[in-house]
């Protein structure tokens, strides 16, 4: 359904329109066109908007869980190459075995 109404515009605007869409075209259906056209972005730059908000909200905490999971793994690594490079202390909590090489040099040709 459509609806009659009036705008005014100015005459710069109007020729501007007549040249790009030629002799006896409709102003009407052209205007139409570009606002609907028009409408259209903007809704989708306010969808996009809202998306990547939501985007930037996932991600931060993202971010901050695998932020605490490099952390306990730097932990975990530390303290694995800290027995490694001292097998005396691991020994003491640890009852050493015979094919176990002695230093972290030994461990790595072995």
């Amino acid at each position: 359904m459509k609806a009659k109404t009036s705008i005014t515009l100015s005459m710069q605007l109007l020729v501007q329109i007549d040249r790009m869409i030629g002799e006896g075209a409709s102003r009407s259906a052209f205007i139409e066109k570009v606002l609907r056209d028009h409408l259209r972005d903007e809704e989708r730059r306010t969808i996009n908007a809202r998306d990547l908000e939501l985007i930037n909200a996932n991600a931060d905490a993202l971010n901050a869980e695998a932020a605490d999971v490099l952390e306990d793994q730097d932990a975990f690594y530390f303290d694995l190459i800290q027995d490694q490079d001292h097998p005396h202390d691991a020994a003491s909590t640890s009852p050493a075995r015979e094919d176990q090489p002695e230093t972290a040099k030994e461990r790595v040709v072995a």
